[in-house]
């Protein structure tokens, strides 16, 4: 111990402890900023890849299921009239819903809360098929009783599957959330350290400058460009990542999600708009004033009216024309809906039935002129949106996971390179005292 703190304090043994001080500390450098870059990176990607799909899937298995409900009533207000596309656009919803939710019962970890809800969702689907199948058989033969089937199916999709759905809409989001948390955040240990290093470095040479007049060192400038380079690299790299993926999530994430609630509030009117035909006073609801109304009616008011709320958050947060024009042409398509379900509201309470059915569903040759054909444009529209609005969220999150790459290896191998910089530098200095 002597013999060390004696040889500590000649300046062989100084030199060889700042070498080896500097050493740690760019080696330390590299380490935690191909640590921190490489979870950022992978959040990132998670981003890209798995959360915000698996949120759109879950977006999806919501309106497949709304959908299918819509389909199914509006079948059973058509009878033996309903058309072969209305029959497959209910079998396609009910096949891309269980399709989605095999998808997702794949991602989620099992005894999680996510996978709870998809296992109740795979319990309900078969049951609601059944109570479908049963409104369709009784009504094709006439029996009223098919509208007490229909409307079970109706709650069970209302009350059980529709809930369970939007709670695993929820989880997914709050995961892409976390994921989004997970990316952006600066990697400030690295940085601090980075900044620690070149402190280090610059010192070093002052003080090998003041002992020796010699104002390069080669192993020290290298040390101390590869320091420089990393650091650049990471807060201009992260910077450039982090401006990508909050431009993902402010153009993209935040638009999809106002689309997808759009969506869904179309769905609910259209589902409560024929079933205000197919219960026919069956359900009322009591409002504040006194006043008795049909509760579907009063359904279809309100989700009609979150679906213009929707709309105009929609076209608020669109940033170009491609995205806010078929947000203007599903508005303008809501406010015919809108228009027509009044006639079809004063037909229904007037007691002409067949009037109100046919400008819910269409008569032959009339459907362009029914409410039906006006929903069809909203949801057209609305999924014309979200394709534009997916692609723009998926070429900003691209960008933002590309300005990480080869981050996490080049900071590695870069920083091995100045330590060993840093050690032949002072080795150079410490030869002349042999």
């Amino acid at each position: 111990m002597d013999r060390l703190r004696a040889a500590a304090t000649t300046e062989p043994g100084r030199l060889r402890a700042m070498g080896a001080v500097l050493a740690l500390l760019l080696v330390a450098f590299g380490a935690i900023t191909a640590w921190q870059t490489t979870d950022r990176a992978t959040a990132a990607d998670d981003v890209l890849h798995s959360s915000q799909p698996l949120s759109s899937d879950a977006a999806d298995i919501y309106r497949s299921l709304a959908d299918a409900n819509t389909m199914a009533t509006s079948g059973y207000l058509a009878g033996i009239q309903e058309t072969r596309a209305t029959r497959e656009r209910y079998e396609s919803d009910v096949r891309t819903a269980a399709a989605k939710l095999v998808t997702a019962a794949a991602n989620s970890d099992p005894g999680s809360p996510s996978a709870a809800t998809i296992t109740k969702l795979n319990e309900l689907l078969p049951r609601y098929k059944g109570l479908v199948e049963s409104a369709r058989a009784n009504n094709r033969q006439g029996f009223p009783v098919g509208g007490a089937y229909l409307r079970a199916a109706n709650d069970t999709m209302q009350n059980q599957m529709l809930p369970a759905a939007e709670d695993l809409y929820q989880k997914e989001n709050q995961r892409l959330s976390a994921d989004y948390g997970d990316a952006t955040p600066y990697p400030w240990a690295a940085i601090a350290l980075g900044v620690l290093a070149l402190a280090a470095l610059a010192w070093a040479q002052h003080r090998t400058y003041r002992r020796t007049n010699r104002v390069l060192n080669r192993g020290l400038v290298a040390a101390t460009a590869a320091t420089t380079l990393v650091l650049l690299w990471l807060v201009v790299g992260h910077s450039v990542a982090r401006a990508g993926l909050d431009g993902s999530y402010a153009h993209g994430v935040r638009s999809l999600n106002v689309l997808h609630d759009a969506r869904i509030a179309s769905l609910k009117a259209r589902s409560d708009e024929n079933l205000t035909l197919v219960s026919r006073g069956a359900e009322t609801k009591t409002l504040k004033d006194g006043t008795v109304m049909d509760a579907y009616d009063w359904a279809y008011d309100q989700e009609i009216g979150s679906l213009g709320e929707t709309l105009a958050r929609a076209a608020s947060l669109a940033d170009d024309p491609a995205g806010r024009g078929p947000v203007q042409t599903a508005n303008q398509s809501m406010k015919v809906w809108k228009s027509r379900h009044v006639q079809a509201r004063e037909a229904n309470d007037s007691g002409d039935y067949q009037k109100a059915r046919d400008k819910v569903i269409g008569a032959a040759g009339t459907r362009s002129q029914s409410t039906g054909a006006c929903f069809d444009n909203v949801d057209a529209s609305l999924a014309s949106a979200l394709t534009h609005e997916t692609n723009e969220f998926k070429d900003a999150a691209q960008g933002g996971r590309n300005a990480m790459t080869g981050l996490p290896v080049g900071s590695a191998v870069l920083m091995v390179l100045g330590a060993a910089g840093a050690l032949l530098g002072i080795g150079r200095r410490l030869s002349e005292y042999r």
